[in-house]
């Protein structure tokens, strides 16, 4: 199944993450997927300041009924409730690996069905939770892809848990690659809008990136979104990219597939407008 033309009209005008307006349209994160089936090299969940952007920060985890609860309170806001396009999930771990993720849009859906409902993962479990998505009436997906190569991604995945077994290295990229480029695959036919995030860490995945690029734009991918590594944890001595580095990589890349440029590598709860959103 291709995406049909409503969903991806509706998707691309009003998702500030897939080319909606930013300045207009805003989001909110709903931290309620604490547990990760995976360990990257340049992730850190320890810290958290109200004043810190990026991924896996949130003041505080919610339940689904919390979760519920705090859409409720924004949506009755006679400001936030005029930009709020999209409810969101995107961690503090993976949201494939909590079954809160699924609890929470069921309880969000049955209440605010005119929200779009979106979804950043790893894409380990992506291909066998398809059909789940499907349920939740989930329009759009981010999937983080950061390498094609076992041995590249083994630089960057400390390790990964499939199925309740642990695996490091190169085993443990090779499944997690598998299962991303296979997930992006089924999502697309799902008829579901795919972004591909890339976290660009220079010296280690820099060649990988046409290469994923070339990859996700044949299995249906809509837009790609190359971001520069925060430097902590594992890969803290990694120099990030330069804003011109950056851009070159992108521009380079735009010909195979088009490329998003407001990321603000937002935190699992920030809420409004990307750039401007705090959490509650």
């Amino acid at each position: 199944m291709t995406i049909s033309p409503c969903t991806k009209d509706r998707v691309t005008h009003g998702h500030p993450c897939f080319g909606g307006n930013r300045h207009k349209n805003g989001r909110i994160h709903l931290a309620v997927a604490p547990r990760c089936n995976i360990k990257c090299g340049y992730c850190d969940r320890k810290h958290d300041c109200a004043n810190e952007s990026r991924p896996g920060v949130t003041s505080r985890l919610l339940s689904p009924r919390e979760a519920l609860e705090q859409v409720r309170g924004v949506m009755a806001d006679g400001q936030l409730d005029k930009i709020i396009k999209v409810i969101g999930i995107a961690g503090p771990g993976d949201p494939l690996a909590n079954e809160e993720t699924f609890e929470t849009f069921r309880l969000v859906k049955a209440e605010f069905p005119e929200l779009m409902f979106c979804m950043s993962t790893n894409g380990l479990l992506l291909p066998e939770r398809i059909k789940d998505l499907a349920a939740i009436n989930l329009h759009s997906l981010t999937v983080t892809i950061n390498a094609v190569d076992p041995a590249v991604g083994a630089q960057i995945y400390r390790h990964v848990i499939y199925h309740g077994a642990h695996y490091r290295g190169e085993e443990g990229a090779a499944i997690l690659i598998k299962n991303q480029f296979e997930g992006v695959r089924l999502a697309a036919e799902q008829g579901l809008v795919v972004k591909v995030n890339t976290v660009l860490t220079p010296g280690i995945n820099d060649s990988q990136i046409p290469l994923i690029a070339d990859k996700v734009s044949e299995y249906g991918a809509f837009v790609m979104n190359i971001m520069p590594i925060i430097p902590q944890a594992e890969l803290a001595h990694v120099a990030p990219p330069s804003p011109e580095y950056l851009e070159t990589v992108r521009a380079d890349n735009e010909q195979i597939i088009s490329q998003f440029r407001g990321c603000q590598q937002c935190r699992a709860d920030a809420v409004g407008l990307i750039g401007g959103g705090c959490p509650l």
